[in-house]
Formats: structure tokens, sequence, C-alpha cells
């Protein structure tokens, strides 16, 4: 489990095929801290640490993962949001995330408002249900507050901490992120759906 609050950056160094996976070695500042088999955050996707090395670490995406999510266009260079599991001793400042990625978006605005940064996003209407006006979702492994949500877009405000401290400075028009939407609106929607 995760909070949506993002403690580093990583840079893949290098994208690996075989078969149906993508290992990707990652550099981070939080690499040393890290242990193998720990699960970890990337863009809003958990993966296990497979291996160390120095300032470095490995993690392999399998072809359900990649099909899912946005993993299967990193390349060496992309810069992504990490996350380390919440400790259940400390505060929940995000909100309660799986690492569990329900699709993509694309980015269709990206705008500077002097001060501050508005994103619109297009995602799957079919999963409209799952999002609420001022409800929370996950984007890119960051917990964000959704408003304008219509049919099949949201809009999201980006803070100039989290501009510079998050892969959001690096998102363009046209990009496509990864969205976790909110757990207790998943089971809601589930139940409705069965009765």
């Amino acid at each position: 489990m995760f909070t949506g609050i993002i403690e580093a950056l990583g840079t893949i160094q290098s994208v690996s095929v075989d078969r149906t996976n993508k290992t990707f070695w990652i550099n981070s500042n939080i690499s040393s801290q890290l242990k193998i088999d720990e699960s970890l955050c990337h863009n809003g996707v958990c993966l296990t640490v497979e291996d160390i090395n120095d300032n470095k670490y490995q993690v392999t995406a399998i072809q359900e993962t990649l099909e899912k999510t946005n993993l299967q266009n990193w390349k060496q260079g992309d810069v992504i949001n990490l996350e380390r599991a919440m400790q259940m001793n400390g505060r929940i400042d995000g909100h309660i995330v799986q690492g569990h990625v329900d699709g993509t978006a694309k980015c269709i605005l990206k705008k500077d408002l002097d001060g501050s940064f508005e994103f619109i996003f297009s995602f799957d209407e079919n999963k409209a249900a799952l999002i609420i006006e001022k409800g929370s979702i996950c984007v890119n492994g960051v917990s964000l507050t959704a408003f304008n949500v219509a049919r099949n877009t949201f809009a999201v405000a980006i803070i100039p901490y989290t501009f510079e401290h998050t892969n959001f400075k690096n998102i363009k028009e046209g990009d496509t992120v990864n969205l976790e939407f909110d757990m207790l609106g998943k089971y809601v929607a589930r139940i409705q759906s069965l009765q």
C-alpha cells in the first residue's frame, strides 16, 4: 500500500526485453535504502525490487502490467516518480493507493497558471463511474484531487512543489499517464453493478 506522496525521482538507465517481460535498471538517490523483494511504486505501478547495484536497482514488468500501463513506452533517460510502501505508524498524507493501475489517460491540456499548473486528462469513459468531483485520483503515482470531472475528462491542479519534485514537469500534451482510481469508489461501483 502507498499514499501517493512521491519521495524521489528515478531515471531509467536501461531496458531489456525477455520474451513478454521488460526489465528496467533505475538510478535513484533512494536505491541504497532499498532491499531485494521490496515493493516500490513507479509512476503508480507497484513493482518488486529484484537486484540492487550501487545507486541502481532492477525491476521487471510482465505482459499484464505492460498492457495496462505506460511502462511499455519507458525508455532510457525517462524520469519516473517513486514511492516506498507506507508505514502504518505515521500519517497518511495522500490517500490509500494500491499501486494497481486501472488504465491510462492522455494529457490533453497543460496550462501554466502563473504560480501553479493545471492538467486536463482524457480517459476511457467506461471508467466514468469511478471518479467524482473533488475525489482522489492517482496520476503517475501522485495523489491528487480531481475537479471539472466530465464523462471522460478531469482536471488536476499542481502546486509548484509537486511540479518540481515529480515528473509532472516533464508531462506534455499528448503524453500517456497511469491512473489508479480511488479504491473506495471501485468497491461502491462493484457493489452497485451486482444489484
